[in-house]
């Protein structure tokens, strides 16, 4: 079975005629035919009924029609979406987009390139939805080892605590990693920026898993973990029961723009340069 042939039932049943169909799609009315008698042979059953007058799709073709009229929209969009070039851009990100910077960014692109269509989705995975094909390019906070990306730093976030409110440590305007030591410290392996290995070996907090933002704070709010993240997290999420403090002894954490090496999106230099100078502003 070949599109030709599904583009031929469609042309007659939306014509009326195998003339008016021939016409539609610029070929005789003999190639038709035999495009259709191909199409009945490939599927094993009749799809229309013929007379002088009239072509009418039986009730199997009725159920073909509707699915060759899906399968014909989807390769459409399938072709509108290779050859699109500049016309969309996908950014992906795992928690916390671009924090302060996401509004400025996405207003001042929108100035700059009205010819390109921004959009931002979030996609929990260490890509960021760039390896699942999700996203055009990606804000990453951490290094990727797949050969297969390009990344360049963009910018440099503070490392904060996430607590609950009412802990004795959400009172102080700082907190050192001296001072989550006996914590329970939730991380998502898959995505996050900090691991037990910031402590020295001899002070490791505990640790619990978690894969989803929503999930970390719900559970940082009652007061059994706390969480350590980029500031970034703290003005994307603010939320009832949290707060973030600064920790002071902390590296802070590289964020990353992320690319395919081999098949870069056109609008890659420009975001880059965009992003770093929003970073340098601040």
């Amino acid at each position: 079975m070949e599109l030709r042939q599904l583009r031929c039932l469609v042309a007659i049943v939306d014509e009326g005629t195998f003339t008016d169909a021939a016409l539609a799609l610029g070929v005789s009315q003999a190639a038709v035919s035999r495009t259709l008698a191909s199409l009945e042979r490939a599927l094993g059953v009749r799809l229309l009924r013929r007379t002088s007058r009239s072509v009418t799709p039986t009730s199997t073709g009725l159920r073909v029609v509707a699915h060759a009229r899906r399968v014909l929209a989807e390769v459409d969009e399938l072709v509108r979406d290779a050859t699109s070039g500049h016309a969309h851009l996908r950014i992906g990100y795992a928690w916390s987009a671009l924090g302060r910077h996401t509004l400025p960014f996405q207003r001042r692109w929108g100035r700059a390139h009205p010819e390109t269509e921004l959009h931002l989705v979030r996609v929990n995975s260490a890509t960021a939805g760039l390896g699942e094909g999700a996203c055009d390019l990606s804000v990453v906070r951490r290094p990727l080892d797949d050969r297969r990306f390009e990344s360049a730093i963009v910018g440099l976030e503070r490392r904060l605590c996430a607590m609950a409110s009412d802990d004795p440590l959400a009172r102080r305007r700082s907190v050192r990693l001296a001072d989550l030591a006996g914590r329970t410290l939730l991380v998502d392996r898959r995505t996050g920026t900090t691991t037990a290995d910031l402590w020295p070996p001899d002070s490791r907090p505990a640790t619990e898993d978690t894969h989803d933002v929503d999930d970390w704070l719900t559970v940082i709010a009652t007061g059994r973990t706390v969480g350590m993240t980029a500031e970034s997290t703290a003005n994307q999420y603010p939320r009832p029961g949290v707060v973030y403090r600064p920790v002071r002894d902390a590296e802070p954490i590289a964020v990353r723009l992320a690319w395919w090496k081999d098949d870069p999106h056109p609008a890659t230099q420009p975001v880059l340069e965009l992003l770093t100078a929003l970073y340098r502003e601040a």
